[in-house]
């Protein structure tokens, strides 16, 4: 199988937007607990629906069109916006389209799809399989990539408040227990019985 890091940025992101799908689709109680505390599992879905069309109108011509709230209805919610980002990423007119934020930089529109959507849907389907006891597995070496890459700006990533402090795991933990532990969540995290 190829890995996620060897794709190109549209087949990345449809690969990871398929695996994300299976698991909304898999659920069948959106209001477990997830591992991310005050969050329920429609909520990783509610949280992955609303920021992306927030940040790519700051700092591009693009808009989203409004989809379902994932409080009322996060399977429309998910596919709305999937279908949404999907025909971007499809576009080669979005190539030309310049996302420019100050916290950012400027990068071509599929480029920060890529870098920050891509990478949330794929870290958030842990979260909502580990809330719906589905399959949690992820590509371990997009993994490996994402934690050697996060662990370099440490510093500022704890800084920016999104995550929460590093968990303890031992010596011989996984790469995905270790990038989830950097992360803030606790690897091992298992809805209450």
């Amino acid at each position: 199988m190829t890995s996620l890091s060897e794709m190109s940025v549209v087949e990345r992101y449809r690969a990871a937007a398929a695996t994300f799908t299976d698991r909304v689709h898999g659920t069948h109680d959106w209001d477990a607990p997830s591992p991310v505390r005050e969050w329920r599992a429609r909520d990783v879905v509610g949280h992955l629906t609303t920021w992306l069309p927030a940040l790519v109108s700051s700092g591009s011509t693009v808009l989203f069109d409004p989809v379902p709230s994932a409080q009322d209805d996060p399977v429309a919610a998910w596919a709305e916006t999937d279908a949404q980002v999907l025909s971007l990423l499809e576009d080669p007119a979005s190539d030309q389209v310049v996302f420019s934020h100050e916290h950012i930089g400027e990068l071509a529109l599929p480029a920060m799809l890529d870098q920050f959507f891509t990478s949330d849907v794929i870290f958030h389907t842990w979260d909502l399989a580990r809330a719906t006891g589905q399959d949690d597995t992820l590509d371990e070496d997009f993994l490996a990539g994402a934690l050697e890459g996060m662990s370099a700006q440490a510093e500022m990533i704890r800084a920016s408040g999104q995550f929460g402090e590093q968990q303890p795991v031992p010596e011989d933990a996984s790469v995905q227990e270790r990038f989830f532990a950097f992360l803030g969540r606790d690897p091992r995290w298992a809805p209450p019985a």
